[in-house]
């Protein structure tokens, strides 16, 4: 009996290991065998560097790939070692994002492909299963897609998730359940969540309008009526300007020149604007009319919205105006726990060394900034002392050359 106890908790803890169906933290040069770079766009398709960045918490964990060209995109991807389905379980997407350049217009997100994907023609119209990660384009667009394909069709978000858009790396994971429900974590912390089916347009709606039926016409949505029995006063009617009593003609006015002259208009204090009759409840009012909905005929339910089959790789379909960024500590895993734990053990543990060495640098350019501006100031005041002292000589020298001249003269006179 123990040992029927004993095995049945072994297959427990069994069953309720974490499986990382793929993994990559780009730590060592091998991570060129394992990835594809698209040569789909010719001169136009960018590279990508292996780096830690311009600043970074660990010099060697925190390496990376790294957008290094302008004006281009990206095309880079990964098969997984052995395709799977999500079916019955979580699907966990988690990576890290630096936009270290200060992204001006650029995408930061992560796909999911079928196993068949052609890796060396990837590009934009590639079809993939999910898309998650930032985005950013000016002040406009500064958000995450979370884009899902559902019978060929790739459905956006219908709410709109912030990103963030500072120069440090942040941690994104995207959790599809079972269930038909999602999460979107940023930093580990929770931004959104929700249903699938009522967050994007996987299906039609359930109910629609009744086509049949119509608002009568004798129906009254007027809520307040003009009083009937209310008229406007006899005295009512006055003008809204009247001549000025007060005022009086020039007395260099003169009418053959000037035609005939008449006073300046003001306010008049006696109008009282248009006149309308009071408002009274309407005795046939009946409400806003509500168009009666019927179940749509055409709504099928799918309790599979979350699930893939034959998910086969992963990679990076990007176009970027500025280069610089890195992506780093990919994870596909389907435990969302597990998936928290190696992001505090991945980007937890170097994200406040990150923003130290990035203090720092900044602190050393600031004062590189004020001692260059100081020996810039200190060079214009030099140089405009040396004019001030070449305007003395020069005043000196005319003061010489008058002198001798009255001298010349005088003796000129004897």
């Amino acid at each position: 009996m123990k040992t029927c106890v004993c095995l049945l908790l072994l297959v427990g803890v069994v069953l309720s290991d974490p499986t990382e169906f793929f993994r990559e933290e780009f730590d060592s040069e091998s991570w060129r065998d394992r990835w594809v770079e698209s040569t789909f766009k010719g001169a136009d398709q960018g590279k990508f560097a292996w780096t830690a960045g311009k600043f970074y918490g660990d010099a060697d964990k925190d390496k990376g790939i790294q957008t290094s060209q302008d004006a281009k995109f990206y095309g880079i991807s990964s098969k997984l070692e052995k395709p799977f389905s999500n079916e019955g379980k979580p699907l966990v997407i988690q990576f890290t994002v630096k936009h270290e350049q200060n992204i001006d217009c650029g995408g930061g997100y992560i796909k999911l492909y079928p196993k068949d994907l052609d890796q060396k023609k990837l590009h934009g119209d590639s079809p993939y299963f999910v898309m998650f990660g930032p985005d950013i384009c000016g002040p406009g667009t500064k958000k995450v897609h979370v884009i899902f394909n559902y019978k060929g069709k790739n459905l956006l978000c219908k709410k709109e998730i912030r990103c963030k858009d500072d120069v440090f790396t942040h941690l994104y994971t995207l959790i599809v359940n079972p269930d038909n429900s999602y999460v979107v974590k940023i930093d580990n912390e929770k931004v959104e969540s929700g249903q699938l089916e009522e967050d994007w347009d996987f299906l039609p709606p359930k109910k629609i309008k009744d086509p049949e039926a119509k608002k009568p016409d004798d129906w009254d949505e007027r809520e307040k009526i003009d009083d009937p029995d209310d008229k406007k006063p006899e005295d009512w009617d006055k003008p809204e300007h009247i001549p000025d009593p007060d005022a009086k003609k020039p007395d260099d006015w003169d009418d053959e020149m000037d035609g005939e002259w008449e006073p300046p208009q003001i306010d008049n204090p006696e109008y009282k604007g248009e006149w309308k009759p009071k408002q009274i409840d309407n005795p046939d009012y009946k409400g806003k009319w509500v168009h009666p909905e019927i179940d749509n005929p055409e709504y099928t339910p799918d309790s599979n919205l979350y699930k893939y089959d034959d998910i086969g790789a992963v990679g990076f379909d990007l176009w970027q105006v500025k280069s610089g960024t890195i992506f780093d500590n990919i994870l596909v895993t389907d435990d969302e726990k597990h998936a928290e734990e190696v992001g505090k053990a991945t980007w937890g543990a170097t994200k406040d060394p990150e923003k130290k060495m990035k203090d720092e640098q900044d602190e050393e350019e600031r004062k590189k900034r004020e001692e260059e501006e100081k020996k810039r100031k200190e060079e214009e005041d030099k140089n405009k002392k040396d004019d001030d002292d070449e305007d003395d000589d020069e005043e000196g020298g005319d003061d010489d050359d008058e002198k001798k001249d009255d001298e010349d003269k005088v003796k000129d006179e004897l």
